[in-house]
């Protein structure tokens, strides 16, 4: 029996009180940097490949069913207001379209051609990357999708929280994070999850930095789209300038970003 489908060593939740609910849930999860952990040659190694198709125009895309996909499209959203890039850099792909991202469409993880056919949609290329998130590693959405990429020279890789999965086959980087059983038998929505979450969130901003979108540990190409981002935008030019809170505001409302505030300020003195 696969990892992501083995019983729970807890029994009788129904019984237990909130509080214990609480612990077991708790202690689990402790579990999941732990075993991460053991996984960061792989993430480091599927990074550096992404990376280097990035730099010469290629993009990542993010392709999983239920909340793997879900995750992805989290994770690929919050970069362009994060750092700055357009939502064609890293693009989440999920089964059943945008409307699965609010409801369960369950069904359409079984399609095995329409994963591909999703990928067509952005025509995607050899120049682009592609990351199948499934926990148990035999979604046929993703499998089918990772296969027709492998035959079209596209690079895959493949993050799961199974041993000996059928989209390995397709897949060139595989990122494997034994967790297992669930607390509850089979909901990969708890460690799978959140370990599937800890490392996306590794992968797209490990990238956005190789990218040059972060400037010491400053979001310097963040979009200032509320009043919240654009007093941290003032925090930051007077942490990296030296200046004043009347004069940071100032800069930043001749600029459009962070970056070309402080690109201004060192020209203006240079």
């Amino acid at each position: 029996m696969s990892q992501t489908e083995s019983f729970s060593k807890y029994d009788d939740l129904e019984k237990k009180s909130t509080f214990d609910l609480l612990k077991i849930i708790n202690e689990e999860d402790k579990k999941v940097p732990v075993i991460i952990s053991k996984s960061l040659k792989s993430i480091n190694i599927f990074i550096d490949e992404v990376y280097m198709r990035m730099k010469k125009g290629g993009r990542l895309f993010y392709i999983g069913s239920g909340t793997p996909g879900r995750l992805g499209i989290v994770d690929a959203s919050e970069c362009p207001p994060t750092f700055g890039v357009s939502n064609n850099v890293i693009i989440g792909v999920i089964a059943g379209g945008d409307n699965a991202i609010r409801n369960s469409i369950e069904g359409a993880e079984d399609n095995i051609e329409q994963g591909w056919q999703d990928l067509k949609n952005y025509n995607i290329s050899s120049l682009d990357s592609v990351l199948g998130v499934t926990s148990s590693g035999r979604t046929p959405y993703v499998v089918g999708a990772l296969e027709k990429c492998k035959k079209n020279n596209i690079y895959t890789g493949l993050l799961t929280s199974n041993n000996d999965t059928i989209a390995e086959k397709y897949a060139v980087s595989i990122i494997r994070t034994l967790l297992g059983p669930e607390v509850v038998t089979g909901s990969t929505r708890m460690k799978s999850g959140t370990a599937q979450k800890l490392i996306l969130n590794m992968i797209s901003t490990s990238l956005m930095i190789k990218m040059g979108r972060v400037k010491g540990n400053k979001m310097v190409d963040m979009q200032l789209s509320n009043s919240k981002l654009i007093k941290r935008g003032e925090r930051f030019l007077q942490d990296e300038l030296g200046i004043d809170s009347e004069d940071a505001s100032k800069l930043l409302e001749r600029s459009n970003s962070v970056r070309d505030a402080i690109k201004s300020y060192k020209k203006k003195e240079s």
